[in-house]
């Protein structure tokens, strides 16, 4: 299997990345910095320097030719501003999503948020915040109205602590942190059985092991 993933450079990229070459697949990472195609290499992924920011339809699809699945982990990044969570969150993932269907590649995962589902309190969460999530609704929204085997995936509060095998994942599911080593292996698992096709999912840490979760899916 040749997985294309947007934000190729991004914590749960190259988590995934790593597990799809341990399980015999093959990953391209499309990145806006060539200085990181060298990270990319040392987990196995192919890397493809291109920014979604300025990208073309054409060019997008040109690496994802060929490909059996698409996984959009791409996002603003923190210390960004309100502006380009829209050109990224929102934009980067509209395009990916046009390309998809440009080269014929129907499996896609988006990686979202919860809180995207709002509503969304401003005074709450803050500007950024309030304008990372919005555009992440957006984005979820384009690719629910596509005629693609799509999932979205919604992690809760993101840790680099160590996986821990076990979550809680439904279409809905109380807040609470889940590590990105556990959410990189759930959106592997969802590949390898096409698993969650259409459904938009949140996760947790949890007490299931990833495996029975992604079963009862």
């Amino acid at each position: 299997m040749r997985v294309v993933i947007a934000g190729g450079h991004g914590k749960i990229a190259l988590r995934l990345e790593k597990l799809l070459a341990a399980n015999g697949d093959s990953a391209v990472g499309i990145i806006r910095n060539v200085d990181h195609a060298a990270d990319l290499r040392d987990v196995s992924a192919e890397p493809a320097v291109l920014d979604l920011e300025s990208a073309t339809l054409d060019e997008v699809a040109a690496v994802l030719e060929g490909a059996d699945a698409a996984v959009f982990a791409a996002g603003a990044g923190p210390g960004s501003g309100t502006g380009r969570k829209e050109t990224v969150d929102r934009g980067a993932a509209v395009l990916f999503a046009d390309a998809a269907e440009r080269a014929g590649v129907r499996r896609f995962v988006q990686i979202s948020s919860m809180g995207a589902a709002g509503p969304i309190d401003e005074a709450a969460v803050g500007e950024v915040f309030a304008a990372y999530l919005r555009a992440k609704a957006a984005a979820e929204e384009d690719l629910r109205g596509r005629d693609l085997d799509w999932t979205i995936l919604r992690p809760g509060r993101l840790t680099d602590d160590p996986g821990t095998g076990q979550v809680h994942l439904a279409e809905s599911v109380p807040r609470a942190d889940v590590t990105r080593d556990d959410v990189a292996a759930v959106v592997a698992g969802m590949l390898s059985d096409d698993i969650g096709v259409r459904r938009v999912l949140e996760m947790t840490e949890g007490n299931t092991p990833i495996d029975e979760a992604l079963s009862r899916i």
